[in-house]
């Protein structure tokens, strides 16, 4: 199989105040096959949301090498990593990140409309993304109007607007209770097995594990 994410002696080094350096990331060597679902788990300080930052472009790597989707994380410019992530990778976050004045409708049509897709096109790929997660029938329907579970299927949905063959996830569950979370899960892995879509979620909750193909451990910045 095919590496959608591999990194090599991965380090991301911070600088304090006073000149000190900080390790969050001590030389990270992974690899997540295309097609599969993996967690990233690890105590809270222990790197996870570093790395998925650095995987995303969100942040810059100090040192190693990282390749995303064919691409050199090292070498893309803040502005060409911005274009990547808006046309080939879906971000999902905890906090559901919904604008809140807008339908669910809206919330994925804006995303199409800032990418630069025509009307008709972002149209028919928004309605298509609600019925994938299926809240086909709440489209009109603002997040405060909806469930944490739909409010998170919103999200999804607008992560996969753009066709994403992968999608990087930071805690997608940690503000759901533990029933929709398994519903949540569940979706997740249907979604991965149905359309061939790789996803990297990082996650402390233990009911992650059975709906996974592989679970990875973060410890001080080195996969164990």
């Amino acid at each position: 199989m095919s590496l959608v994410i591999e990194t090599k002696d991965l380090w991301r080094v911070y600088r304090s105040k006073t000149g000190a350096e900080i390790p969050a990331l001590r030389g990270v060597n992974l690899g997540v096959e295309a097609g599969t679902f993996v967690t990233l788990k690890g105590r809270s300080g222990s790197g996870k949301t570093t790395l998925l930052n650095c995987l995303a472009g969100l942040d810059k790597p100090t040192s190693g090498s990282a390749t995303v989707l064919g691409h050199d994380m090292m070498q893309m410019s803040d502005a060409e990593s911005t274009v990547w992530r808006r046309e080939q990778v879906g971000l999902i976050f905890q906090s559901f990140g919904l604008l809140p004045t807008l339908s669910a409708y809206e919330n994925i049509e804006l995303l199409l409309r800032i990418k630069g897709d025509e009307y008709d096109a972002r149209h028919k790929r928004a309605l298509e993304c609600l019925e994938m997660v299926g809240l086909s029938r709440w489209k009109d329907h603002r997040p405060y109007e909806m469930s944490g579970g739909q409010q998170q299927r919103v999200a999804v949905a607008r992560a996969l607007a753009n066709d994403a063959k992968l999608i990087l996830a930071d805690e997608p569950t940690g503000e759901l209770d533990s029933k929709t979370t398994r519903e949540l899960l569940t979706f997740f892995r249907e979604l991965v097995e149905t359309h061939h879509i790789t996803m990297l979620m990082v996650s402390h909750d233990p009911l992650v594990d059975p709906y996974v193909h592989q679970v990875l451990t973060l410890k001080d910045g080195v996969v164990v």
